[in-house]
């Protein structure tokens, strides 16, 4: 499989967002009170060694059609603010459902931390806080990163998300 689509003399150079999240988390009351999940064993190969200082919560999901069904594999949420880690998001199915699982598991809050926010046809909507909305049904924050312009502009300044800006992180890539 070829992953990459540039002329033989481009290096290309990784970033992640992942300073970003963890400078955020930090910033947070509850920051002593954190428990890094992740929707699947990719997130996890992807993610856990950068994240290795948290505790961890291991989810399995299974795609049926339309539905995802998750589980906590390994790891418990019980009393914890939960943040689920991932790459990406597009419909965002299977962040409800493990949200919904990690909170029947006990965690007190669920937060997610996307670096590609895609959300085609507008289902970020699902994610905005209602008024009166059960706090145990909503995601406290949701993080992401501007690689995706188009959402940045939907959806800035729309609780529950936050953006985290990779701006800086290139910046200190390209040595500007």
């Amino acid at each position: 499989m070829e992953r990459f689509y540039f002329g033989d003399n481009v290096l290309p150079c990784f970033e992640t967002g992942i300073p970003l999240l963890k400078r955020r988390l930090d910033q947070l009351t509850d920051a002593d009170n954190i428990v890094i999940a992740f929707p699947d064993d990719g997130a996890w190969k992807r993610f856990h060694k950068q994240l290795d200082h948290f505790p961890m919560v291991v989810c399995a999901k299974v795609r049926e059609g339309d539905k995802r069904i998750v589980r906590v594999k390994e790891g418990n949420p019980s009393g914890c603010h939960v943040v689920i880690v991932d790459d990406l998001v597009q419909s965002g199915g299977t962040l409800i459902e493990c949200q919904k699982v990690l909170a029947a598991h006990g965690a007190t809050k669920v937060s997610a931390y996307v670096t590609h926010a895609v959300f085609p046809k507008n289902s970020w909507k699902k994610f905005v806080h209602k008024n009166g909305e059960n706090t145990k049904d909503a995601f406290a924050y949701f993080w992401f990163t501007d690689s995706c312009s188009p959402t940045v502009k939907n959806i800035e300044n729309k609780a529950p998300f936050e953006v985290l800006s990779l701006a800086g992180s290139i910046a200190d890539a390209l040595q500007i």
